[in-house]
Formats: structure tokens, sequence, C-alpha cells
């Protein structure tokens, strides 16, 4: 079994930075295979970005300009660097591993941009 504990989420203004961090715990030796997926209310959940098993980072086009993903093995933990942000990126950010047939979700954490 694998956990994700998601933190760094909050209120933040147009134009401004976060940074998510997610934990990951168990049954896991990389952080390939960890990404980052979004929701917004009403809408499905959709890619922010992701390392592939090979360790290749992998963006939503739209998002790839202001948004980086990256890691700490060591730590098991995935990073989301997200800036200049916009009101449409509000949503539910999720962190993510999958690994075979399984996929694991945290909880999310919520970001929300005001204009």
């Amino acid at each position: 079994q694998v956990q994700l504990v998601e933190s760094g989420g909050g209120p933040v203004q147009a134009g401004g930075s976060l940074r998510l961090a997610c934990t990951a715990s168990g049954n896991i030796f990389s952080i390939n295979g960890m990404g980052w997926y979004r929701q917004a209310p009403g809408k499905q959940r959709e890619l922010v970005a992701r390392f592939s098993r090979g360790g290749s980072e992998n963006y939503e086009e739209s998002l790839a300009g202001r948004f980086t993903i990256s890691g700490d093995n060591s730590k098991m933990t995935v990073y989301l660097q997200m800036n200049n942000l916009k009101p449409e990126d509000t949503a539910v950010y999720y962190c993510n591993f999958r690994e075979g047939s399984t996929t694991y979700w945290g909880q999310g954490t919520q970001v929300t941009v005001s204009s």
C-alpha cells in the first residue's frame, strides 16, 4: 500500500506563486510514477504534471510554461512549483502514484487564486 500526503495549498492572488509538496510512504521506492492532477468544481480531473516510470517530465500542454515538477528521491517527495497563477488555476490539486494497474491518490490540497 502507498500513502500520499499533499501540502502547500492555500489562497493566493493572481500572478503569485505556490509550491506544493507530496510525500509518499509505504511500498514505494522511487518518485518515478508520481505526479500531480487537479480538479475544479464540476469538472473532470486533469493532468498537471508527472514523472514517467523512466523519469521524464510530462506536462499538460497549456501549463508547461508556468508549472514545474521536481522531486527529491531521498525524501520520496515531489514538488509542484506554480508561477504566475491565474484564477482558472483554482482547483483541488491531487498527488498521484501509478504502479501497474493500481493508481493511488492523496486527499488533495485546495488552491484558490483570486483576481
